[in-house]
């Protein structure tokens, strides 16, 4: 299958889209950690900003518009250097779980006393079907809205892979997961997060990294044919911190068989 690029006489390949959607999704990974200068110039430096919006106009011509006016906003604001950055960072998403705005998926929704544990099993269900692991050192949960993205990352490049290598198994296999897991983890709590992040910094730089985000994963819902959740998905009790861990289904996902991780990617 190939898709219109912005220049209707061309056409653009799935493969180069996969790429596309990766770049968007590793731009997305790196936002959501704590600012370094490294984080800094693959975000805000002219030929980053103008390369992203690229992948964007390739990958959603119709939206044009709107993504690109996200990514050019990143570079518009004056909270550009890192130490600035940094305090706003920690501002906004604290130390802990619960600061001013929690970026952490398990920590949204009220439904069910024992939702975080199982949410949180079947997240590593889904990191462990592709061979993933939490990096050695890592003292981060792995519902962080980052961590999330790097994994979407990961099917974008495993999606890429595969058609390299013809490989239709391995495609089908990670179109399903790029499907469940946007359906039930990225997509569920990506419209309430967003928005409680966008009242908290109104203006700045991470209330406009929560747009593209926003639309860049509206786009990428309706592209896989999945409901994105409630814009005003409250929290879950606080209390709920006292349940012991539990293994949860993962069950769409775990039950795919391994397929080869593709070389340089070997953690969510």
């Amino acid at each position: 299958m190939t898709i219109n690029g912005s220049d209707p006489d061309t056409k653009i390949s799935d493969l180069d889209l996969a790429y596309c959607r990766a770049a968007i999704y590793s731009v997305l990974t790196l936002g959501f950690q704590p600012p370094t200068e490294q984080i800094l110039s693959r975000l805000l430096t002219p030929e980053s900003r103008a390369s992203l919006a690229h992948a964007a106009t390739l990958l959603y011509p119709e939206q044009k518009t709107d993504l690109v006016s996200s990514i050019e906003a990143l570079g518009q604001i004056n909270e550009s250097s890192t130490a600035t950055l940094a305090s706003r960072y920690r501002f906004l998403f604290g130390h802990t779980a619960r600061g001013e705005i929690t970026p952490y998926e398990t920590e949204y929704g009220n439904e069910a006393l024992f939702q975080q544990p199982q949410e949180l099993g079947d997240l590593m269900g889904f990191y462990r079907a592709f061979g993933l692991n939490m990096k050695a050192g890592t003292h981060e949960r792995p519902d962080h809205i980052s961590c999330e993205f790097e994994f979407l990352m990961f099917l974008a490049l495993k999606e890429a892979y595969a058609l390299e290598h013809n490989d239709r198994d391995m495609k089908a296999e990670t179109c399903k997961a790029e499907i469940l897991f946007m359906r039930d983890h990225v997509g569920r709590f990506l419209p309430a997060f967003v928005g409680q992040l966008q009242r908290a910094d109104r203006s700045g730089f991470y209330a406009n990294l929560g747009e593209l985000c926003r639309r860049f994963v509206a786009a990428e819902a309706d592209r896989l044919q999945v409901p994105l959740g409630a814009a005003n998905l409250g929290l879950r009790p606080a209390d709920d911190s006292r349940i012991p861990m539990a293994c949860g289904s993962g069950a769409d996902c775990a039950a795919m068989p391994g397929a080869d991780v593709p070389e340089g990617a070997e953690s969510a």
